[in-house]
C-alpha cells in the first residue's frame, strides 16, 4: 500500500493547532491514522458515486460520507 502523507504535513498540521513540539512517533502514528481515514473516505465515497451512476467522484460525495 502506497503511502502519501509526509511527516512534514502531518507536523504542521499539529503546530497550527498549537502544539510546541511533535516526537517522531507521533507524528508516523498520525500519519498512519490520517492515511486509513482518507482511505476509508475514498472506498466509501467511491461506492456513493457509483450508486449515483457515475464515475466521477465529487466533493458532494466526500462530504456526505465525512459529516
Amino acid at each position: 500500500m502506497e503511502k502519501t502523507l509526509s511527516l512534514a504535513a502531518m507536523e504542521k498540521i499539529l503546530k497550527n493547532e498549537g502544539a510546541d513540539r511533535v516526537s517522531q512517533d507521533a507524528l508516523v502514528a498520525m500519519k498512519d491514522l490520517m492515511e486509513e481515514f482518507g482511505r476509508k473516505v475514498a472506498r466509501r465515497s467511491i461506492k456513493l458515486a457509483e450508486h449515483a451512476g457515475r464515475k466521477t467522484v465529487h466533493k458532494e460525495d466526500i462530504r456526505f460520507d465525512v459529516i
